[in-house]
């Protein structure tokens, strides 16, 4: 009898101890029976789910679970119930108060010969944020897959690994945008730093810009050469850091490979250095022997009488005009680097007034304000201008305004310019005004594209020729 009794406060002092574990702890426990009938549940499940343990005692847990995860719910029960000795862990949706679902991580054991608990017990805890923190780093990681799989530009992924010897760089992954510029593939160079890839002297050249990113902690930019082909030598590269805690842990570099616009530009550059070398001759060699013709010229109409000398005098009036011509034509089609804010009417009153107009009128339809080099701007409207008295009479009209693009016009009221005779017009050389040189339209065109803009001729309003300047595109107008 003694021993009964024994047993039965132990049984109930290891029941209360139980109890008590069972309602301190943060995870939810379950007991269900063999037939998944829910026979206790901690207090916990209130904070977790939002039921009163009562609400649930009695129904069959898989009335709360979501019906894609009933069957590996089955499952799990299943298998602890046929392995005594073994715990599986599963994860479902199970259903809150509110009627949400709630991910759940259970974990089951077999307790069925336990004199406590004689059930199976299941050890739960809501997992749904980091459930839906895998669900949005995966479709992350599905993006970056996508983007670094389709992207044109070349993309590379460098390890950083810091030590007491210093920083270590290495190649971790190349886009397949990379692999077929350069012929390197991922397989190459993984775990292989700069100098291991590439040499040396290119690797410490690439290194160093490792470093700088580095040092700076934030993306950088720059035009770096590495000679993988004759076609693959200059590349415009951004680098960034990846920060993980207060660690860098990895560069992200994206590159393109300008190796075509960088010779074009290296031949552009020869080909401004050599038109100097042109302007530099017509102005000193060629100028200075002009300006002594026409003062002998000039002298000699003084002193005698002869039909030959007025024609003289034209032509090398002419072949003054030809060198200046020529000298702003290889001048003027620089890019514009600095700008400064024009007023429109103000511009073309100044042009208007150093052009013999004659009778000619000049109406500024719409004021309007733009950026832009205005000594360089004087040769294109005082250029317009010229031609419009030239071409359109003395009593010519000609009108300034911006269109409903934002394009300034000039326009005028003459004769017009066919429309197969407009490109030839502004080809260098082409003239059909008597004693014309032929560049006049060719410099507003080169002066034009130098501001990154557009120039093209089209009818007038009143039948005349329209030269309108696309400039709005560019954000230009004010």
């Amino acid at each position: 009898m003694e021993d009964n009794t024994t047993h039965q406060e132990n049984s109930k002092h290891e029941s209360d101890w139980y109890q008590t574990l069972i309602e301190q702890v943060d995870d939810l426990i379950t007991v269900v029976d063999t037939d998944g009938i829910i026979t206790y549940v901690s207090p916990a499940v209130t904070r977790v789910l939002g039921y009163d343990p009562e609400e649930l005692i009695g129904h069959e847990g898989y009335e709360f679970v979501h019906p894609e995860d009933q069957e590996r719910n089955v499952d799990a029960l299943e298998t602890v119930l046929s392995n005594p000795s073994t715990s599986t862990t599963t994860e479902i949706r199970f259903r809150h108060a509110d009627g949400s679902w709630r991910w759940i991580e259970a974990t089951m054991r077999n307790r069925l010969d336990d004199d406590v608990i004689d059930g199976i017990l299941l050890s739960s805890r809501d997992i749904t944020e980091r459930k839906e923190y895998e669900a949005k780093a995966q479709e992350l990681a599905e993006e970056y897959e996508a983007l670094l799989n389709n992207v044109e530009d070349a993309i590379f992924l460098i390890n950083v690994e810091e030590s007491d010897e210093g920083i270590r760089f290495e190649f971790e992954r190349l886009s397949p945008s990379y692999e077929r510029q350069t012929g390197i593939t991922t397989e190459e160079v993984q775990g292989q730093t700069p100098r291991e890839v590439f040499g040396e002297d290119q690797g410490a050249e690439l290194e160093a810009n490792y470093h700088r990113c580095v040092n700076a902690g934030e993306p950088i930019s720059y035009q770096e050469e590495l000679l993988v082909d004759e076609g693959a030598r200059f590349w415009q590269t951004k680098l960034g850091p990846v920060v993980s805690g207060d660690e860098i842990t990895r560069l992200v570099g994206v590159t393109r490979n300008v190796t075509d616009r960088v010779e074009r530009e290296r031949q552009l550059r020869q080909q401004n250095e050599r038109l100097d070398e042109f302007a530099s001759v017509i102005s000193h060699d060629l100028r200075n022997p002009l300006g002594v013709a026409q003062g002998r010229a000039t002298i000699l109409a003084e002193q005698i009488e002869s039909e030959h000398l007025d024609p003289v005098l034209r032509n090398l009036t002419r072949m003054e005009a030809i060198v200046e011509d020529t000298l702003t034509l290889a001048r003027q089609g620089d890019t514009i680097s600095e700008t400064e804010s024009i007023n429109l009417t103000d511009l073309a009153g100044k042009c208007w007034a150093t052009v013999g107009t004659k009778e000619a009128t000049i109406e500024v339809v719409d004021e309007t304000t733009f950026q832009g080099d205005p000594d360089r701007l004087r040769h294109v409207f005082e250029n317009l201008f010229r031609n419009a008295v030239e071409h359109g009479g003395s009593d010519v009209t000609v009108r300034i305004g911006v269109n409903d693009h934002g394009d300034i016009y000039v326009e005028d009221d003459g004769s017009g310019i066919p429309v197969e005779k407009r490109e030839e017009v502004l080809e260098p050389g082409h003239s059909s005004a008597r004693g014309g040189t032929g560049f006049g339209l060719t410099i507003i065109k080169r002066i034009v594209e130098a501001h990154g803009w557009e120039l093209s001729i089209t009818d007038g309003s009143d039948g005349g020729a329209r030269f309108e300047i696309k400039m709005a595109a560019q954000g230009e107008l004010m």
